[in-house]
């Protein structure tokens, strides 16, 4: 839906937040106005630059350690009880999709004999702290044998150095 100029205008006008250096306006699909403190959205920045590069760090250190490793695109959905595709960001205005938005972040494969191969979960959380939907999700995820099981992992600074720490799901929470 397209605003019309005049009521750009008139918001603009009209509201103290909008006329402010402090703050960014932004406007939804619906023609609504979005104010966002400018201090805010350069912190949700960095964070998720910072939470992407920790991301990579983990797949390198897991495929250095002989997993095989790949992006998990599926989640778990609780109310049907099953694992269902992850529904894709999209954003209209800057980019286009944004895969990789599973729960866990990657499922990586390792061989054991011939025949057999032990299949993990890695969900990576900079502080190690997962939300109460993200346990029942990997109890759930558990529970059907998805997956062998589910590693958490978090940063650990040694002096200046992060290095990744790997903690299981079941040995934390149970």
């Amino acid at each position: 839906m397209k605003i019309s100029k005049q009521r750009k205008e008139e918001f603009l006008e009209n509201n103290r937040k909008a006329t402010s250096e402090d703050y960014e306006v932004s406007w939804d699909e619906k023609g609504m106005p979005l104010t966002k403190e400018k201090i805010k959205v350069t912190k949700g920045r960095k964070s998720k630059a910072s939470g992407a590069k920790f991301e990579l760090k983990v797949r390198l250190d897991l495929e250095e350690k002989g997993w095989f490793v790949d992006k998990w695109s599926n989640n778990f959905d609780l109310e049907v009880g099953n694992v269902i595709a992850a529904k894709r960001k999209f954003n209209p205005h800057w980019r286009g999709m944004t895969a990789g938005t599973g729960f866990p972040d990657f499922i990586a494969f390792q061989l054991l004999d011939e025949k057999k191969y032990k299949v993990i979960g890695v969900e990576s959380k900079s502080n190690g702290l997962l939300s109460k939907e993200e346990k029942e999700k990997c109890v759930a995820l558990l529970g059907k044998k998805v997956f062998n099981e589910i590693l958490i992992a978090r940063k650990k600074k040694v002096g200046r150095r992060v290095l990744v720490e790997y903690v299981d799901f079941e040995e934390k929470y149970n």
